[in-house]
């Protein structure tokens, strides 16, 4: 049996969340699997998580919206290592219509992704953790999921809602099996890929309009509650959604 903690995060190479979640459980101590739907960046990821750390990362290519690959991706995990510790869904993909104007394509991709591919990753990972009845999972939501706004999309949000959801049945669920399932609901968590997806007057005055701490977020400020959550420190928190917004949409 491998003797660290085991982790698996969905697309978790390049830049962004993912990437500072691995890089985070590494410096943990923890064996992070890097999973990821491109090839080539999953593979230099957790080559280069191996130079810096001193010691082997695997790098297992990933697309969520396929439930025989997912499962044979966790398949492949226990194979190497023996056990799974934490799952941290993080992958999502967004594209923002009005629901007027929506194509069935935007909406179901968006679902599959985001939503499907949390389910499918949990499914093929909860039966190993219940095997050594132990585990910790981690949803990555958003406050898209809170709000009433035409700002993220109604395939977007309805899917992140979705997945708090999900979180909730699966932690009631599970919580017996020593089985901890939480979910993070970020704000705005800057990085370049979200340009392509909001207008420029999305950032406009964010900082200086809606931020209550004066910045954006950074993927490291989700990846450091990731942390906390899948830690021991955390034994008795299960079904929560946390969000990670600089104050711009506090939720209670």
């Amino acid at each position: 049996m491998h003797d660290r903690k085991v982790a698996v995060v969905t697309a978790g190479a390049g830049a962004g969340i993912g990437a500072a979640i691995v890089r985070q459980l590494a410096e943990d101590g923890m064996t992070v699997v890097v999973t990821d739907a491109h090839e080539r960046r999953c593979i230099e990821s957790a080559q280069k998580l191996s130079t810096d750390f001193g010691r082997p990362f695997l790098g297992l290519p990933l697309d969520v919206t396929n439930f025989d690959a997912v499962g044979q991706v966790f398949d492949k995990v226990v194979a190497e290592y023996g056990r799974i510790d934490v799952l941290v869904n993080n992958a999502g993909w967004s594209k923002i219509e009005p629901v007027a104007e929506m194509s069935q394509e935007t909406w179901l991709k968006c679902i599959e992704v985001d939503l499907n591919g949390t389910f499918y990753c949990m499914r093929h990972a909860l039966p190993h953790m219940k095997a050594r009845k132990s585990g910790a999972i981690v949803n990555i939501s958003s406050i898209a999921a809170w709000e009433m706004t035409a700002e993220h999309g109604a395939a977007y949000a309805s899917a992140k809602a979705g997945v708090m959801a999900l979180t909730r049945v699966a932690a009631a669920e599970n919580g017996t099996d020593g089985i901890r399932v939480n979910a993070i609901a970020p704000g705005l968590i800057y990085n370049d890929f979200l340009r392509r997806i909001y207008p420029p007057e999305f950032f406009e005055g964010y900082v200086q309009n809606r931020s209550r701490v004066g910045r954006v977020g950074q993927p490291e400020d989700v990846a450091h509650l990731v942390s906390f959550l899948v830690g021991e420190r955390a034994g008795y928190i299960t079904g929560e959604v946390y969000g990670v917004s600089g104050g711009v949409l506090p939720h209670a």
